[in-house]
């Protein structure tokens, strides 16, 4: 791996003593990149450079954004207007600007959403029309439709592999859609009121919060049977699962605080209280070892070091942060 030049320069004044060791290993390691997060409030998208925790951009979008998702190769960014907007909003990161608006009006309430494999289509929720709709981002059409037949829709997980689709529903169900033959497979019955939504990433779990009863339940995807039950949630805004499999991480909009979870054996690792911060979206950097979280009410991102399950700092946003997505374009 190549030093950085900072790295470099560093490392040149701890030989002569002007800095300390330790300020070498922070360059060495520090992360780089940009984030792109949605802020409900103000219908914008704040483009931002990780390093120097500058906003390089802030693009408007359209009305009530929430969600957000990323091609592979961190240059398309997808952003889901949800409260009003019926539409969804292409960025693209690299330059950083809106690239085109696609209208989603006959697939009202776009939501959950994410890119399949290849990068060319998203998968989406329409929770008014009670649909996953794959749109083809590059030419602004929608290209296929599936029905969940369930009532409020409103967030899904993909498998790896891109052929199933989960979303979670208002209506206490998880739905499974076949992507390749765009078909309803399965609706299992979990808890009432479901929204947070991710699935482990072998296929073999589908992890989804019930803001009602206040719980995270583990679903086994082969029997459709809740194999746990997480307590003593009061809103499970978002579930995460690290890029290694190995541990879960779920933010409580209400409790103000975030859990980690072994993904393994379910048990928790640690906590982290956020009084009155309102944590929604996160994101896992490209180094592995980097949480970054919006605080929806502090209108900040909070820099998290995963090992030790601490916040390292803060980085400023527009109004009513939510949806965050990592890209290691840099600027």
């Amino acid at each position: 791996m190549k030093r950085s030049i900072l790295g470099s320069v560093l490392a040149c004044m701890a030989a002569v003593g002007l800095v300390s060791t330790e300020s070498v290993a922070q360059a060495s390691t520090a992360e780089t990149g940009t984030l792109v997060v949605v802020n409900k409030s103000e219908s914008t998208a704040s483009i931002i450079d990780i390093a120097s925790r500058r906003t390089v951009a802030t693009l408007p979008t359209g009305a009530g954004p929430h969600e957000v998702t990323l091609s592979s190769d961190g240059r398309w960014a997808v952003v889901t207007d949800y409260a009003g907007g019926n539409s969804l909003t292409v960025i693209d990161v690299s330059i950083p600007a809106i690239a085109r608006t696609i209208d989603l009006s006959r697939y009202p309430r776009p939501h959950g959403i994410a890119f399949l494999p290849g990068d060319s289509l998203v998968a989406v929720t329409s929770e008014a029309s009670e649909n996953v709709v794959f749109v083809h981002v590059a030419r602004g059409e929608v290209v296929g439709t599936v029905s969940t037949g369930q009532r409020g829709s409103h967030m899904l997980a993909v498998v790896g592999s891109g052929d199933v689709v989960y979303t979670s529903n208002g209506a206490g169900t998880v739905s499974e859609l076949d992507v390749p033959r765009k078909a309803r497979t399965r609706v299992m019955e979990v808890a009432p009121q479901l929204e947070a939504i991710t699935v482990t990433h072998d296929g073999t779990e589908v992890w989804v919060g019930s803001n009602s009863q206040g719980t995270v339940n583990v679903v086994n995807t082969s029997t459709g049977e809740i194999t746990h039950a997480l307590p003593n949630f009061s809103w499970p805004y978002r579930i995460l699962i690290t890029p290694d499999n190995a541990m879960a991480i779920i933010p409580d909009l209400r409790n103000h605080d975030i859990r980690f979870f072994d993904r393994a054996t379910k048990r928790e690792l640690a906590s982290v209280d956020l009084p009155g911060a309102g944590p929604q979206g996160l994101t896992v950097g490209g180094n592995g070892r980097t949480l970054y979280l919006s605080l929806n009410r502090e209108n900040r991102i909070a820099i998290m070091d995963l090992e030790t399950k601490e916040i390292t700092g803060y980085i400023p946003t527009g109004s009513g942060p939510d949806g965050i997505v990592y890209s290691p374009i840099v600027h």
